[in-house]
Formats: structure tokens, C-alpha cells, sequence
């Protein structure tokens, strides 16, 4: 008995220790797609609770007589913001050589910049 329950583990934990191969480019992309759908419908969810929200402050404050309403102050809230019609981002745009830090000198370095040599030993002569 105590070998087949054994044996039926090894084999049922077997598959759940196997790796998946790392996702592809494009299975990529479609991830981050749908992660900006779904970052985009929480704030659109957002936005109608809080204008939902407003609306039966509302129709409360409307319901009060005028000592409840001296009494309650209305607090300041901020307004709703509505996020807009969804818009698929296009991905991280390449930089132009300017911006993307690339100001190395034109040829290939084959000493640092600066030495305690002097010029003469450099060059092979006097200065000049």
C-alpha cells in the first residue's frame, strides 16, 4: 500500500516540477496588451464608481432640511477623472543617437584619456 501511494505521487509531481520555456516576443506583446486593457478598465471601473458616487451624495444632500445642512458641511472631494477611449501603446520607441547617450569619440580608444606621461615620451619628441 505504502508503495503505490508513493509511487502515485512521484508520478503526479513529476509534471507540476517541469519548466516552461520562456514566453516568445510576441506572446510578450500580447501580455502587455492585455495588461493595459486591464489597467485601462479598472480606472474606467473607477471613474463610474465615483461619479455614481457623487450622484447619490447628491441626491442626499438634496433630501436634507437647512439645520442638517449647516450642521454637515460639504467636504471637498476631487473631481472624477474619465481615462478616455483605450489606446494601444505602441511599445518603447527607439531614441535617436543624440539622446540614447552615445557620445563616444569616432575611433577606438587605445589609452585612457589622460597620463602622467609627458608629451615628449608620447609623441617622441619635443614639444612644439
Amino acid at each position: 500500500m505504502r508503495t503505490a501511494t508513493l509511487l502515485a505521487l512521484i508520478c503526479l509531481t513529476g509534471p507540476a516540477l517541469a519548466t516552461l520555456p520562456p514566453p516568445s516576443e510576441e506572446a510578450k506583446a500580447q501580455a502587455a496588451v492585455t495588461k493595459a486593457k486591464s489597467d485601462w478598465g479598472d480606472k474606467v471601473a473607477a471613474s463610474k464608481l465615483c461619479r455614481e458616487q457623487d450622484r447619490v451624495a447628491d441626491r442626499y444632500r438634496a433630501t436634507l432640511d437647512d439645520s442638517a445642512k449647516a450642521a454637515h458641511p460639504r467636504a471637498v472631494t476631487p473631481t472624477c477623472v474619465d481615462p478616455g477611449p483605450f489606446v494601444r501603446d505602441s511599445g518603447p520607441q527607439a531614441k535617436p543617437l543624440e539622446a540614447a547617450g552615445a557620445h563616444s569619440p569616432p575611433m577606438t580608444a587605445t589609452s585612457p584619456p589622460n597620463t602622467n606621461a609627458p608629451h615628449a615620451e608620447l609623441t617622441g619628441g619635443p614639444k612644439k
